[in-house]
């Protein structure tokens, strides 16, 4: 890992990095953020689910001398669903922004998550691990965490009918 970060600094977009020229002539280089993480949640079928998040994705299509990462300006949320019986409830960590930023949208499988501001970028499209009814939705947010529930859309069984026997 010491030495895919080695070139790194290097290789950053000038996006994520700024100079600023102090009153005493000092010059001082900013970047914005970068996050990695992931996390490990059981599946239903007792199997490990390991959901990376962040803004530093492991970049595939590289020449030998850029870094096998690239950086994206929008991080990706941690985010966790949790389903019920009845319903899916997502979590998500969104932390420095105000509740007006969030924007969200839902379908019967997926929910999106999209923060767009001067100061953070957020964007996540998460499959739902059940149907949902997208009108059902209700969400708050507070210190920077973000809930969303879902309600589960009823599956029908298909009526039959009796066959008689000749």
């Amino acid at each position: 890992m010491e030495e895919a970060f080695e070139g790194f600094p290097g290789s950053m977009p000038r996006d994520f990095a700024r100079e600023r020229k102090m009153p005493d002539g000092r010059i001082i280089r900013e970047r914005k953020p970068i996050v990695w993480g992931y996390s490990i949640t059981s599946g239903r079928d007792g199997n490990p689910v390991i959901r990376e998040f962040g803004n530093l994705k492991p970049s595939a299509r590289r020449k030998p001398w850029e870094s096998p990462f690239s950086l994206k300006e929008e991080r990706e949320p941690l985010v966790d669903a949790i389903e019920t019986e009845d319903e899916v409830r997502v979590v998500a960590e969104l932390p420095g922004i105000e509740k007006e930023d969030v924007n969200l949208y839902s379908t019967s499988n997926t929910l999106t998550i999209k923060v767009d501001t001067e100061e953070r970028k957020y964007y996540k499209e998460l499959e739902l691990p059940s149907e949902v009814d997208p009108k059902s939705a209700r969400s708050t947010y507070k210190n920077g965490v973000l809930e969303v529930t879902l309600r589960k859309i009823e599956k029908k069984r298909p009526r039959g009918v009796s066959i008689g026997i000749e």
